[in-house]
């Protein structure tokens, strides 16, 4: 089931890469965050990290790193795709 939902390519599974810290991708709070993070930079709002989502400061810093890294990644890949054809990089 886990795999085929990713083969039907439904965004809201989060991927991760060969590189990635194992600790944070099984990290419930890094995980929420990272969700969090994207949501708000695809629905363009601004960078509002609600780390009281999480009680303890052990969840509350995974928390903020995913949710930093969410939020950059979608405006990285709105940035690579605003580029227009043929600009050099």
């Amino acid at each position: 089931m886990g795999t085929a939902s990713l083969l039907h390519g439904d965004r809201r599974v989060a991927y991760f890469s060969a590189n990635d810290n194992v600790a944070q991708t099984t990290n419930g709070a890094f995980r929420d965050g990272l969700y969090l993070g994207r949501l708000a930079a695809e629905r363009g709002m601004a960078p509002r990290v609600a780390r009281g989502r999480w009680a303890t400061a052990e969840d509350q810093a995974p928390f903020t790193a995913g949710y930093e890294r969410g939020y950059k990644e979608v405006l990285a890949s709105r940035a690579i795709s605003d580029k227009p054809v043929g600009q050099a990089e």
